[in-house]
């Protein structure tokens, strides 16, 4: 029998492909992953990683257990997800998360007003971080998260669209890229783009860290990064850049960084999002108060707050384009950089 710290183990370390990160996700030392594993390759009888000093790679043998064991684990991850969310239920509470500084302004304005709808319920809010946000949600640490958009995940439900930012490249503020009125997706290639610990491509994310330009320009790698305020210090010094909201200009403002528009990139938005196995009408009824606080904290081009939430489906194509800004002021728009959106969902 397979121990859960030996599963675990192998299941993260198949997805990060670094010892060092599959540690920090389970909390544990990365000796004691390399010996788990080892344990596990022992009792196996073959490798299931090749290991060098500078990659980690499955072998052909770990590469076929973890497309068999992955769809059990993330059955009885399931389960203890819905066991969770009933006990929650029952006490009617409800905890959100939110990443970033406007998504947390909405939360929080949110948790002020559900009890109207909802008299009796608690609301506790948390400032979830990038690397970790999805997971504390599937994790049940979190009944919803506020999030940007696009979000893919089959296993999640996503909200209506709360809010919609012009996209803009933040970059050192000493690089020739800062002095222009704005940026197109082909500039990209001119500056390493940081990259989010986590993300693949297709996964959540990804629109942040293109591997290559609509023109076909390879984008180079810059540092990994886990928190936001990681990805400040790293632009800052000089050591890449990022694709980031227009919110950026108001709530994290520093004198080494500038936001420059992208002119042919679409915005980004903003949802509550939740796990289909606790796709509830009080988690619906909490996105709608969601909508409500973002009309009332951005009233310009919010409508009513009646659309209801709808399973995640494949993205489409986003329409609108960045306001007209230059450098790290905010963008020429009635209104301010963010927008609360109409009732009538995603563009």
């Amino acid at each position: 029998m397979i121990e859960r710290l030996e599963l675990e183990a192998f299941l993260t370390l198949a997805e990060e492909l670094h010892f060092g990160r599959t540690a920090a996700r389970l909390n544990v030392t990365t000796g004691r992953i390399s010996q788990t594993v080892k344990a596990l390759e022992r009792r196996i009888g073959a490798p299931l990683f090749e290991r060098t000093n500078r990659v980690v790679r499955l072998t052909e043998l770990g590469h076929t257990l973890e497309q068999d064991l992955r769809p059990g684990y993330e059955q009885i991850q399931a389960g203890l997800d819905r066991a969770t969310a009933t006990v929650r239920r029952t006490g009617e509470q409800l905890t959100v998360g939110y990443v970033g500084a406007a998504a947390g302004q909405v939360a929080h304005r949110a948790a002020d007003l559900f009890p109207r709808h909802r008299p009796g319920c608690r609301v506790e809010v948390r400032e979830a971080q990038i690397a970790e946000a999805l997971g504390r949600l599937r994790a049940g640490d979190l009944d919803v998260l506020l999030l940007s958009l696009p979000l893919t995940d089959p296993d999640l439900v996503v909200g209506p669209v709360l809010l919609s930012e012009p996209r803009m490249l933040a970059v050192p503020a000493d690089h020739p890229i800062a002095r222009q009125t704005h940026v197109t997706m082909e500039d990209l290639a001119r500056i390493p783009l940081l990259r989010i610990a986590g993300s693949r491509p297709g996964s959540w994310l990804a629109d942040r860290r293109p591997s290559r330009t609509p023109g076909g320009e390879a984008i180079a790698d810059g540092p990994r990064i886990e928190t936001f305020q990681e990805a400040l210090q790293l632009i800052g010094a000089g050591l890449g850049a990022a694709i980031v909201g227009a919110q950026v200009t108001r709530f994290y403002s520093r004198p080494d960084v500038v936001c420059v528009p992208f002119a042919d990139a679409p915005p980004i938005e903003w949802a509550p999002a939740w796990l289909t196995t606790n796709n509830t009408p009080l988690l619906r009824s909490f996105a709608r108060s969601a909508q409500q606080a973002a009309h009332s904290l951005h009233p310009e081009g919010a409508g009513s707050a009646d659309t209801l939430a709808v399973p995640v489906r494949p993205p489409g194509t986003l329409t609108g384009r960045s306001g007209p800004c230059r450098g790290s002021g905010p963008p020429r728009r009635a209104g301010g950089p963010l927008r609360a959106r109409t009732a009538g969902g995603r563009s």
